[in-house]
């Protein structure tokens, strides 16, 4: 896919990230659901993370909706918004999978869980393929 920000709106790369945060705050459902007897800490930090993704799905939700008022004209300063947020949600992203990575190391539950063990990892692959997309959206961009 081929993103623009001149004569096209950014709206492709808001859909990927709209839809990949609500399967990231969903997928801490999953574990909760799995893993039953997960340490409160690891618990605590994926409600936070829940919390947070949910936050960063309506902000794009809400830019999807200015882009769409705004007919194709956007105002640079929007542009730069979106950018920023799309950063931004890369970055939480990356947070999520470092949390998984700790979870993985540090969590007796889940070392005693094989399932949890591979729905953890399949989670986690599937947040480093949407880092993936943003990567290349920035590279065809030459920003963050």
């Amino acid at each position: 896919m081929e993103y623009y920000l001149g004569g096209h709106m950014p709206i492709p790369i808001l859909d990927e990230t709209e839809f990949w945060k609500v399967q990231e705050a969903e997928h801490v459902t999953v574990i909760l659901d799995i893993v039953d007897d997960l340490e409160p800490e690891f618990v605590a930090a994926l409600l936070e993370m829940e919390k947070r993704l949910w936050a960063t799905r309506a902000e794009t939700v809400r830019y999807i909706e200015a882009l769409a008022r705004l007919h194709g004209k956007p105002s640079y300063e929007l542009l730069d918004e979106i950018m920023y947020l799309i950063h931004e949600a890369k970055l939480e992203s990356k947070e999520f999978i470092a949390l998984f990575d700790r979870i993985i190391d540090e969590s007796a539950a889940v070392a005693a869980n094989d399932v949890a063990q591979t729905v953890i990892n399949h989670i986690r692959r599937e947040s480093e393929y949407y880092v993936g997309i943003v990567d290349a959206f920035q590279d065809m961009q030459g920003r963050y």
